[in-house]
């Protein structure tokens, strides 16, 4: 799968995804984005924009892809998701394990805040 990225200060921006992401396809993409976990630049902003329909075992694949990145220490935030989208992974009881936000300046601030916090937790003294 081909997708467009954008490289900014403090992350990467994936987009172009396709209309439908199918399981296949976001198998594809999250070998694409755990290359990244090996990258200087490690944070990830998924611009969803675009893509009104997943089926559940793609969307599973992603909050796991996600909960990796955090166990790693790097940021992923989705951003731009249609209102159909939200709803089928609400459906799917999987939107609130997700971090979303409605833009990718909104997922840049996230993703700067995630940083600072990861700055200060490396910067406590061992109790």
């Amino acid at each position: 799968m081909e997708v467009k990225t954008s490289t900014k200060e403090k992350f990467t921006v994936i987009s172009g995804l396709p209309d439908q992401l199918s399981a296949t396809m976001t198998e594809e993409l999250c070998r694409q984005l755990t290359s990244y976990l090996e990258a200087p630049l490690k944070n990830i902003v998924l611009n969803m924009e675009g893509v009104s329909d997943i089926d559940e075992v793609a969307a599973e694949k992603l909050v796991r892809m996600q909960q990796e990145f955090y166990e790693r220490g790097a940021s992923f935030v989705a951003c731009c998701m249609p209102p159909t989208l939200e709803t089928k992974l609400d459906d799917y009881d999987l939107l609130e394990l997700m971090n979303v936000t409605p833009s990718e300046s909104e997922a840049w601030d996230i993703v700067q805040m995630e940083e600072i916090e990861r700055e200060l937790l490396d910067d406590e003294p061992d109790a």
